[in-house]
């Protein structure tokens, strides 16, 4: 079945001829009835008695309801993909880590608000790896996470890089561990830890790095706040390894010491990243917002927290 044949038996049914049928589609009287023929031979009964004024036959009132469905859908369907190759998209889903919820997102949606005022934005934190499911299931349209590459290296997928940044372990201000300049990693392994729940990529990071250093790690409690991590651990002896865009907000209540370096981990970091698909990039308010978090958040990160590891601003630097 193919839509120029439904559409000539609608307009059959519309004028009542064939001829003016024709003329409304602006095609030929014989290009309507071979239209329309093919589509009876097809569902295997007559849909019109021809006669002076076409009329519709039993199968053809029972077809018309059908017919004018599909072609109302088409219609409509038509008009929204118009609508969001000129960049008529009326909202926009983003998935984003709570660091870059909190301290980088801000300027860049107001940013995009004021340029594209139709478009509703809907920002959601999740950890790393739920925000790259959710992107691949269709569910979000940008998403700015922990780069994974077992779960960005695809050929769909468009990977920017944003910037590196160290992790460092937060305290109570009156911990043991306040002792040390730079904490080591045999002594961290002294204490319990509060961690990200399952799907955070920091999670990984922190018990991969203690797995290669062959040290224990006890993680004593997952949580998915940064307000919940300063929370717990100001009341005692749990600690907590977090990126250093995660402890910006540290009082005088808390205690923040970089890791002493290590030949296994000269400078524990993560990698933060902008993902989309390259389908989604061929829809300009996607492509334009995408666009303003690779150009906005490197020099927001500078701004934020100089960087004095050479190899971080290099990386920064070459985005």
């Amino acid at each position: 079945m193919r839509l120029e044949q439904v559409e000539a038996f609608l307009a059959v049914v519309e004028t009542g001829s064939f001829q003016k049928a024709a003329r409304l589609c602006q095609v030929t009287q014989s290009t309507v009835s071979r239209q329309v023929q093919a589509l009876e031979t097809e569902l295997g009964l007559p849909l019109l008695h021809r006669q002076t004024t076409a009329t519709l036959t039993v199968a053809g009132d029972r077809f018309l309801p059908h017919a004018s469905r599909i072609c109302r859908e088409w219609r409509t369907a038509m008009m929204e993909i118009r609508e969001l190759a000129e960049g008529k998209q009326t909202e926009l889903c983003v998935a984003a880590i709570h660091s870059v919820c909190a301290y980088f997102l801000p300027p860049i949606l107001q940013r995009f608000c004021s340029r594209r005022p139709q478009v509703q934005l809907r920002v959601t934190s999740l950890g790393s790896d739920r925000s790259l499911k959710v992107l691949r299931d269709g569910l979000v349209d940008v998403a700015i996470v922990m780069n994974n590459p077992r779960l960005t290296l695809s050929s769909e997928m468009v990977v920017r890089s944003l910037y590196w940044e160290t992790v460092d372990v937060l305290m109570a201000a009156n911990h043991p561990l306040t002792q040390y300049e730079e904490i080591p990693w045999e002594a961290l392994s002294h204490y319990p830890h509060v961690v990200f729940k399952d799907g955070y990529g920091m999670q990984r990071l922190v018990q991969d790095a203690f797995a290669q250093l062959g040290q224990s790690f006890h993680a004593a409690l997952e949580l998915n706040t940064l307000d919940a991590f300063r929370g717990m651990v100001r009341q005692g002896r749990m600690i907590s390894i977090l990126p250093k865009s995660a402890l910006l907000d540290a009082d005088e209540t808390l205690a923040v010491r970089p890791i002493a370096p290590d030949p296994c981990f000269p400078n524990l970091q993560r990698e933060v990243v902008a993902v989309t698909s390259e389908d989604r990039l061929e829809i300009p308010p996607i492509a334009e917002f995408f666009e303003l978090v690779c150009q906005e958040i490197p020099p927001l990160v500078v701004k934020l927290f100089p960087l004095s590891s050479p190899k971080s601003i290099e990386n920064i630097k070459k985005i």
